[in-house]
C-alpha cells in the first residue's frame, strides 16, 4: 500500500490519479490485480463489438433499400434483412453483456481501495494528537470523511471503467470514418470533439467553487446539527430549540442558494454541450446526405453514419461526465487529503521499545510545558510518586493539575525535563505500551452508545464474562446491573446518558479494573458528585489503587486526605508539598483551600439540615387534625 499523501491541490488532476493508481492496482493483492486485467479484457472486447453495431444496421437498411446488402464474406443464412436485424440486437445485448462484466469484475478492486482510504484515514485520525481533536468540530469532521470517501469511489470507477473505453472508441471511429469516408469526415468529428471537451472543462472548472460553496455550507449544517443533538439537554436547560433551529435554517438557507447554483450551473453546461454536439452532427449529416444524393453513398451509409454519431455522443457525453465527476470528486476529497496531510504531533521514536514496568515509580524533572508559547502552564515542576505509593496534586482552578495526566499519558510532549516511568523516558518507550500500563478514571466519564457490558470490556477486550462480572461487584455496581431489566445487555444511552453521574464513575472504574494496569490516575474522579455518592465512589477508588502506583488529581481536598504525599501547585510551579497534617499545620496555601471548602461543606450541611426540618414541619401540619373549626 502506498504511503505517499494524496494532495487534490499538490498538482494537477493526472497527478492526483497517479497517486490513486496504487489503490487500485494494489502490490499485495494478485487476485485484485487480476481482476483489473479481466475487466481491462472486457473492456476492449465490448468496444470493439460495439463498433460492429451500426454496420448491421447498415447492412440491413441496404438490404431492405434494395442498395446492396451484407459482405460477401458473410454466410448466407445471416446476409437475409430479417437475420440483419436480429444479428443487429443480439450484438447490442453481447455488446452489453461485456459491459457488466467488466463492471462486475472491477467491483471489488474499486471497493477495496475505497476501504483502504477510508481505513487508513480513520487510523490516521487516531493517531493525531489531542490537540487536533480539540480544535476540532465532530460534525465537520464525520461529513469530509462520509464525502471523500465517496468521492474516492467516483474516482476510482470512473478513471478504470470509463475514460479507457472512451478514447478507445474515439480512436476506433476516427480510423473508421477516415478509411470509409474520408478525413473531412474525421476532421468535423475531431472538432467537434475538441470544442465539446474545451467547453466541458472551463464550465466544469467555473461550476468547482460553486461545489466547494456547496461542501462548506453542508459541512456547517452538519456540524451544527451534531453539535445542537450531542448538547440536548443543555438546548432545552435554556429553551433554545428555536434559536437552535434558527442557525441550523441559515446554514441550510446558505446550502440552498450554492446547491441551486450548482444545479443551474449544470444545466447551462449540459445546453451548451448540447448545441456543439447538434451542430457537429449536423455538418456530419448533411454531408452523408449530400453524398447520398450525388450516389457517391447509400442510404445505408447515411444511417451508418448517423447511427455512429448517436453512439459516439455516448461516450462524449462521458467526457463531460467523467471529467465533471473527477473534479467534483477531487473537491469532495480534497479535504479529507488535508487531513492525511496533518503530522502527528506526537510520534514513536525510530527504534523505540516497549515500556518496561517493574514497579511503576513515577518521575517529573524539572518539566516545562505550555499549550502556547505565550501562556507557559508548568515551569519546572519535579515530583516522585513511589512505587504502589499514592501521590495527591491539588491546587486551584488552572494551576496545571489535569495538564500532568495528559503529559504522562503523552497526549502532549513537553518543551523540556524528562517525564520517567521505572527509570524509562516516556518519549523513548512506545505510546501503545505506555498508555497500556496506565489506567484513567476522569472526571467526565463518557461511555459508548453500547450495552454496559460492551463499556467495562473495552478495558480489556479478551475479558472473559466472569472477569467482567467480578470487576462490576469490585466497583460496587453489580447489584445495579443486575437489577436491570436488561442486566449487563442494557443500552446506555448516547455519551451514557441513561446513567446517573455515579453509575457512569462506577462504570469507569470497573473498567479500569478489568485493564488491571500497574499505575492508576484519579483525575478529579469525584468532583462531579454529591458528597454522598462521592464517599461511595471514593470506596471503590481506594480498593482500586490498593498496591498501585497512584497519581490522584483532586479538588475536594476531602478525598486525599489519606494520600501518602500532597502536592500543591500555584501557577505551574510547586507551592508545598507534604502530608495532609503537615500541610495543615504549615497553614499555607493548603490549609487556606482545606478551611474554604470545609466552611463550604459545613454551610450545605446545614442547608440539607434545615430543608429536611422544613419539609418535615410541612409532613406534619399536613397530618395535624385542625381544631376549633
Amino acid at each position: 500500500m502506498a504511503d505517499k499523501t494524496v494532495s487534490a491541490d499538490s498538482g494537477s488532476m493526472f497527478s492526483t490519479l497517479a497517486n490513486l493508481w496504487p489503490y487500485m492496482w494494489p502490490a499485495d493483492r494478485a487476485d485484485l490485480k487480476l481482476r483489473v486485467v479481466w475487466a481491462t479484457a472486457f473492456l476492449v472486447v465490448a468496444k470493439l463489438v460495439l463498433v460492429l453495431v451500426p454496420y448491421f444496421f447498415k447492412w440491413a437498411t441496404d438490404a431492405l433499400s434494395g442498395e446492396g446488402g451484407a459482405p460477401g464474406w458473410m454466410p448466407a443464412i445471416l446476409a437475409g434483412p430479417v437475420m440483419l436485424v436480429v444479428a443487429y440486437n443480439v450484438v447490442r445485448v453481447v455488446q452489453l453483456g461485456f459491459n457488466q462484466l467488466r463492471d462486475a469484475l472491477f467491483a471489488r478492486v474499486g471497493q477495496h481501495a475505497v476501504r483502504q482510504l477510508a481505513f487508513r484515514t480513520f487510523v490516521h485520525l487516531h493517531a493525531l494528537s489531542l490537540r487536533f481533536h480539540l480544535e476540532r468540530r465532530t460534525g465537520g469532521l464525520s461529513r469530509v470523511i462520509e464525502r471523500g470517501v465517496k468521492g474516492i469511489e467516483t474516482i476510482v470507477r470512473f478513471t478504470i471503467l470509463n475514460t479507457l473505453p472512451t478514447v478507445i472508441e474515439f480512436a476506433l471511429v476516427a480510423v473508421i470514418f477516415a478509411v470509409a469516408y474520408g478525413w473531412i469526415y474525421v476532421g468535423v468529428i475531431a472538432v467537434t470533439v475538441w470544442l465539446y471537451t474545451w467547453f466541458t472543462v472551463k464550465a466544469s472548472d467555473w461550476r468547482i467553487s460553486i461545489r466547494r460553496e456547496m461542501n462548506d455550507s453542508d459541512t456547517d449544517a452538519n456540524t451544527k446539527a451534531v453539535d445542537s443533538l450531542l448538547n440536548f439537554e443543555t438546548v432545552k436547560y435554556f429553551n433554545n430549540e428555536d434559536m437552535e433551529a434558527r442557525r441550523f435554517d441559515r446554514s441550510m438557507e446558505r446550502y440552498e442558494d450554492a446547491a441551486t447554483k450548482t444545479w443551474t450551473s449544470l444545466g447551462w453546461l449540459n445546453f451548451g454541450q448540447g448545441v456543439i454536439f447538434g451542430v457537429g452532427m449536423a455538418i456530419v449529416m448533411a454531408l452523408s446526405a449530400w453524398e447520398v444524393t450525388q450516389g457517391t453513398q447509400t442510404i445505408g451509409d447515411f444511417v451508418f453514419v448517423n447511427a455512429m454519431l448517436m453512439q459516439l455522443s455516448v461516450p462524449l457525453n462521458f467526457i463531460g461526465f467523467i471529467y465533471r465527476e473527477i473534479r467534483q470528486g477531487l473537491t469532495d476529497i480534497e479535504n479529507m487529503f488535508d487531513l492525511l496531510d496533518v503530522d502527528q504531533e506526537v510520534k514513536d521514536k525510530p527504534g523505540a521499545t516497549a515500556l518496561q514496568v517493574a514497579e511503576g515509580a513515577i518521575r517529573f524533572h524539572d518539566v516545562h510545558f505550555s499549550y502556547d508559547p505565550a501562556r507557559p502552564i508548568l515551569k519546572g515542576i519535579s515530583f516522585e510518586v513511589p512505587a504502589g505509593k499514592t501521590v495527591a496534586i491539588v491546587g486551584p482552578s488552572g494551576a496545571g493539575k489535569s495538564t500532568l495526566s495528559r503529559l504522562l499519558f503523552r497526549f502532549y510532549d513537553i518543551q523540556s525535563g524528562a517525564i520517567t516511568i521505572d527509570g524509562q523516558d516516556v518519549r523513548d518507550v512506545t505510546q501503545k505500551s505506555l498508555r497500556g500500563a496506565i489506567g484513567m478514571v476522569p472526571q467526565d466519564t463518557v461511555l459508548f452508545n453500547d450495552t454496559i457490558f460492551y463499556n467495562i470490556r473495552y478495558g480489556r477486550f479478551d475479558a472473559s464474562e466472569d472477569e467482567i462480572r467480578k470487576a462490576a461487584e469490585l466497583a460496587q455496581i453489580g447489584p445495579f446491573i443486575e437489577a436491570l431489566p436488561e442486566g449487563y445487555r442494557s443500552m446506555v444511552g448516547e455519551r451514557g446518558l441513561k446513567l446517573s453521574g455515579g453509575e457512569k464513575q462506577r462504570v469507569a472504574i470497573a473498567r479500569t479494573i478489568l485493564k488491571a494496569p500497574p499505575i492508576l490516575i484519579l483525575d478529579e474522579a469525584t468532583s462531579a458528585l454529591d458528597t454522598h455518592t462521592e464517599q461511595e465512589i471514593q470506596a471503590a477508588l481506594d480498593l482500586v489503587s490498593r498496591g498501585r502506583t497512584t497519581l490522584v488529581i483532586a479538588h475536594r481536598l476531602s478525598t486525599v486526605i489519606s494520600a501518602d504525599e500532597i502536592i500543591v501547585l500555584k501557577d505551574g510551579r510547586i507551592a508545598e508539598k507534604g502530608t495532609h497534617r503537615d500541610l495543615l499545620d504549615a497553614k499555607g496555601l493548603y490549609a487556606d483551600m482545606w478551611d474554604r471548602q470545609r466552611e463550604a461543606t459545613e454551610a450545605e450541611e446545614r442547608l440539607r439540615i434545615a430543608r429536611e426540618t422544613d419539609e418535615l414541619g410541612v409532613v406534619t401540619r399536613r397530618r395535624t387534625p385542625e381544631v376549633g373549626v
